[in-house]
């Protein structure tokens, strides 16, 4: 199943690429559909769990030693989308983007890890930021912010998560 899964994938992606051969490298064109399909979903849950979900409300989580803990909505959806999103980056990126990397599973694993804690920094940092010192609406500053994470994330994860060594 998990074969058929990656080659299925994997061709449907190559489908398309000959348009682009000109241009830019497979693995560009993998990584660029499959962070690309993988960013749409993570925008599309963060839209439905921000406006539906949470109906752009506080998660009140009850207090603690006298200190009330609550999460603003468009942090709460930027985790609901996020425990969907990053283990199926990790599978397409593995799998069919880096799928020739000779490091060890655990030690891609580690390494995306590393990754997206520095990428879940940079998301909460500008969705902040976006949100609260520029009001724009969330999803809008959900989607530049991941303009911005996306361009960091694929020069980490092509030059360390998952390269190659130099043989």
């Amino acid at each position: 199943m998990f074969n058929w899964l990656v080659a299925t994938i994997t061709s449907v992606i190559d489908f398309f690429y000959p348009p682009f051969r000109r241009f830019i490298p497979l693995q560009t064109f993998r990584y660029i559909a499959c962070g690309g399909g993988n960013t749409a979903l993570d925008i599309f849950i963060y839209f439905i769990s921000y406006n539906f979900i949470l109906d752009k409300q506080v998660l009140h989580l009850g207090s603690i030693m006298g200190h009330t803990l609550a999460i603003s909505p468009h942090i709460m959806a930027f985790v609901m989308s996020f425990v969907i999103t990053f283990p199926l980056g990790f599978f397409l990126n593995r799998n069919i983007v880096f799928h020739d990397s000779d490091l060890r599973g655990r030690v891609q694993l580690f390494r995306y890890m590393l990754l997206v804690a520095a990428c879940l920094l940079l998301n909460y940092v500008f969705i902040k930021l976006f949100v609260e010192q520029f009001s724009i609406y969330p999803t809008v500053a959900k989607i530049l912010t991941t303009v911005i994470v996306v361009a960091f994330s694929y020069l980490t994860q092509r030059n360390f998560t998952f390269k190659k060594s130099a043989a």
